[in-house]
């Protein structure tokens, strides 16, 4: 049996990208420069209209997946997608960048494979209209237990917890791992999404998970105080805590100890995929044995390398970077 080292579950989203003007967005009420949900009529409508599309592979937990395959990790991703031309680009991709898709096409899937239409105008601006698709009905047959009970670290996407199927998924997974002898985290994903299912959401924390990741806004959310207090009542409840906030330092609580880890401060080109290659060089750090310290370190050279050019997942070799800053050897 294959042994993992990660394995992801999250929402496997197509980016689909064209160019556009401000013109463009107008006529077709785009709002520039956000993330928008939209339903399935609306999702073709704007693929239809797109010139000259390029497709890549995305989702945040998918995007930190790709981030430890190419950081050299043995890795998989738990994701739905639908037997169209899209889900079966999804699948051959993943596997081309050297990540196990674990999950057959859904031949009979009514939804099709999830999608984000993403409008990059002359200034650099995104403007993402996103159709959650079949990727939002992951359940517990998409969970395969040879492979959670087979991996070091399972990391899962805060996102897909807004169905009950989603829920009974996490916990397989998670349990699984843990049965297994692996570790368990979260990425919390997103403050509103934290909003809506606070209660659910501090439960498994405190009971299924032995990491969390998020940003200050996510962790004032769930715990619905100022940050300080937050992180000092997850530490309490999670073995290992961590905190992004925007530029300033990183904070990671665990093994009886607070580290403080600084940024380097650099321009954008583009901020998407910032949370989701922290989380990649973090874990990167953590599944190699690093301290907290050089795992947080990591974690920020890998966001600093995504925001330095357009896409969520990383175009220069990261390990490089990580020998060059002496937090590895070899």
């Amino acid at each position: 049996m294959k042994r993992y080292q990660v394995v992801g579950i999250g929402n496997a989203i197509v980016d689909v990208l064209s160019q556009s003007d401000d013109a463009f967005l107008d006529r077709m009420g785009i709002g520039k420069g956000i993330m928008q949900l939209i339903d399935r009529d609306r999702a073709e409508a704007l693929y239809d209209a797109m010139g000259a599309r390029t497709e890549a592979p995305g989702g945040s937990v998918a995007n930190t997946i790709a981030g430890l395959g190419n950081l050299g990790l043995t890795t998989a991703f738990i994701g739905r997608v639908r037997d169209d031309a899209l889900g079966r680009f999804y699948a051959a991709s993943m596997a081309a960048e050297g990540t196990d898709f674990v999950n057959q096409p859904v031949a009979a899937a009514e939804l099709p494979t999830s999608r984000s239409m993403i409008f990059v105008t002359p200034d650099g601006e995104r403007s993402m209209n996103t159709y959650l698709g079949v990727s939002a009905d992951l359940g517990t047959e998409d969970v395969p237990l040879n492979v959670v009970e087979n991996t070091g670290i399972v990391f899962l996407e805060g996102y897909l917890f807004d169905k009950d199927h989603g829920k009974a998924a996490f916990l397989k997974a998670a349990q699984g791992c843990r049965r297994g002898g692996g570790r368990a985290g979260i990425s919390l994903s997103d403050p509103f999404c934290v909003d809506r299912h606070r209660d659910s959401f501090r439960r498994l924390v405190r009971d299924e998970m032995d990491f969390v990741i998020g940003n200050e806004h996510e962790w004032a959310s769930l715990y619905q105080t100022d940050v300080e207090t937050a992180l000092a009542q997850a530490a309490a409840e999670c073995d290992l805590v961590v905190c992004t906030r925007s530029g300033a330092e990183v904070v990671v609580i665990g093994q009886g100890q607070r580290v403080e880890v600084p940024v380097r401060r650099v321009v954008p080109v583009d901020a998407t995929g910032a949370g989701d290659q922290f989380a990649a060089g973090f874990l990167y750090g953590i599944a190699t044995g690093q301290s907290l310290e050089v795992a947080g370190r990591m974690g920020t050279l890998a966001a600093a390398e995504v925001i330095g050019h357009f896409g969520a997942r990383p175009e220069t070799d990261v390990k490089a970077m990580f020998r060059a800053q002496g937090l590895i050897i070899n």
